[in-house]
């Protein structure tokens, strides 16, 4: 799967994210984040030939998606593994941290 380049604008509720089968990336971030905007082309290196689910969303006040997987700092990556958080990765700024989370993908 390519990586999604566009944060979604409307958020799934949580029972649809749980429901997910296989492995999913959830990004929580904003377009206008610095951090989030840093992490991008590190993203789509990692992300590369992946077979998994990229869901870019968007967070920020009365979000509650972000709440329900306690995001505080952006970008948040979190891979679900049907339904399940296998692992997560908050502000990377290099290429080992997001291999390091993708590699239970392979495994």
């Amino acid at each position: 799967m390519a990586m999604n380049d566009t944060y979604a604008e409307s958020e799934p509720r949580r029972t649809e994210v749980d429901a997910l089968p296989g492995h999913v990336l959830l990004e929580f971030g904003a377009p206008w984040c610095e951090h989030c905007q840093a992490a991008q082309p590190l993203l789509a290196k990692a992300l590369h030939g992946q077979p998994l689910h990229h869901l870019k969303i968007e967070d920020g006040p009365k979000r509650r998606l972000g709440r329900s997987f306690q995001v505080k700092l952006w970008p948040t990556l979190i891979l679900l593994r049907d339904g399940q958080e296998i692992a997560r990765c908050v502000r990377p700024t290099g290429i080992e941290e997001l291999q390091s989370l993708l590699q239970s993908v392979n495994a």
